[in-house]
């Protein structure tokens, strides 16, 4: 008889592990899945799925207001916000019914309990007391956001888990940080006619993108309506009489409604009895994890926001599907987290994969870079103010596309496709060969023929 209750058992019901769970048990393992909140994590219940209803949503606004240069008369539009809140958790729950029902068919079973690690083998189940032994451990439960840094008074703001249940549309917001969850929120509150200032740290928005799409979204922003507070913090907020004071780092004093707060996520690690297994935590609180998601300790394994890597929903499917192909398949499989596309469902959106400008000079010294700037075809009618912006980065040695940037409508949906060019390795002479698709944006992309004249600085002296 074996010593162990299940071959795998998973703590954490979201991207990651629901793969993980389903490829596992398709290789025949025994699997349990413990979840202690929702099935379907982060992205599905409070992350990226709401997020881009919400988006959807927030984008009609102009859709209304530009149909007028089409010859459409849609009168005055009106939007209600419990409508939508209403709506969206109908779909919430529908998606979670799937996820459940997926888990069930490919034989997992699901414990609705939080559950913590005793040992390297065994798992403790909260809610019923039960002791599980496994084979094998997987931790997959991702992080939470958090009100940092703290200051007087910060408990009055909320998180991007908060943020979907408003009961009211805030008239007056302030977004605090300057990644994808700020940027998003700021677009789809402007888009539902808030009043929004987004107020970052840094001198420009989205660390670590290509300084022309950090640019460029900055003017579309400030365009929009967005005010645009870089270079600044916040040192207190105080509760008033109509909504909330933010006292910003330059001493002046900003009334809102209401304050989100973007500023960053910590993994979920604590209480979870991993010291107890053996496993130390990094300064953050990410679980270390070999190029296989292997921990220290040979038996527990660890995918998804958990280890900090590339904190992504495919990502954490890619990390899960290769564990389980690992451990149960035997496929020994690494996911590549060095180049990853990415969308920033801001309005403009962003689409991207590879390296910026910068980036790619420090990397490979010689490149060419590709870029147009332009207003879309819709705008010539419809008055619309938003352009668009394409970007290709060469290794010159190479030929090959190291950087595609893309803002503009529908740049997640065309950055998907260029990115499967890009990890095949295609180069700019395959570019240049596909044949256009006109009249579409996105055949500047195959278009670009002369490459911008960069202009450094001489030297004096």
């Amino acid at each position: 008889m074996s010593q162990f209750d299940v071959d795998l058992f998973v703590i954490g019901g979201g991207s990651g592990g629901v793969r993980a769970a389903r490829i596992a048990a398709g290789y025949g393992a025994r699997v349990m899945l413990a979840e202690e909140y929702r099935v379907g994590g982060t992205c599905v219940i409070r992350g990226c799925v709401p997020k881009k209803l919400m988006v959807y949503a927030s984008r009609f606004g102009d859709e209304f207001h530009e149909a007028a240069g089409f010859g459409w008369n849609v009168g005055s539009p009106s939007f209600d916000w419990a409508t939508l809140i209403r709506n969206k958790d109908k779909e919430i729950d529908r998606l979670e019914g799937i996820y459940r029902t997926n888990l069930e068919k490919a034989g997992v079973e699901i414990i609705d309990s939080r559950a913590v690690l005793e040992d390297a083998h065994t798992v403790h189940v909260l809610k019923t007391g039960a002791r599980i032994r496994a084979r094998t451990i997987l931790v997959a439960v991702g992080a939470h956001p958090t009100l940092e840094p703290v200051i007087p008074g910060g408990e009055l703001g909320i998180t991007s888990n908060e943020v979907f249940h408003l009961e009211t549309l805030p008239k007056r917001i302030l977004i605090i940080g300057g990644g994808y969850i700020a940027v998003e929120f700021a677009g789809v509150f402007a888009g539902l006619g808030s009043e929004v200032t987004l107020l970052h740290r840094g001198d420009k928005l989205l660390r670590g993108f290509d300084d022309d799409i950090r640019d460029a979204l900055a003017q579309a922003y400030a365009q929009r309506g967005v005010n645009l507070a870089l270079g600044k913090t916040v040192t207190r907020l105080d509760k008033t009489a109509d909504g909330i004071a933010a006292t910003l780092s330059d001493g002046s004093v900003l009334p809102v409604d209401q304050v989100l707060v973007a500023t960053g996520r910590r993994p979920n690690t604590a209480g979870l009895g991993l010291e107890q297994a053996g496993i130390t935590v990094d300064e953050v609180g990410a679980i270390p994890v070999d190029s296989y998601s292997q921990t220290l300790i040979p038996s527990v394994y660890a995918v998804g926001d958990v280890t900090n890597r590339a904190n992504l929903t495919p990502i954490a499917i890619r990390e899960g599907h290769a564990f389980a192909d690992t451990v149960f398949g035997n496929k020994p499989t690494i996911v590549d987290h060095d180049l990853i596309p990415t969308a920033v469902f801001s309005t403009p959106e962003i689409g991207v994969i590879g390296c910026g400008e910068a980036a790619a000079r420090a990397i490979y010294g010689d490149i060419d870079v590709y870029k147009t700037a332009f207003r879309p075809m819709k705008a010539t009618l419809s008055g619309g103010t938003d352009r668009v912006l394409m970007k290709l980065i060469i290794d010159k040695a190479t030929d090959k596309v190291v950087g595609v940037h893309i803002m503009g409508h529908d740049a997640g949906e065309m950055i998907q496709l260029a990115g499967i060019a890009v990890t095949m390795g295609a180069t700019k002479a395959d570019f240049d060969r596909t044949v256009a698709v006109h009249p579409t944006a996105a055949e500047e992309l195959v278009t670009m023929r002369t490459p911008v004249v960069v202009k450094h600085p001489v030297a004096v002296g």
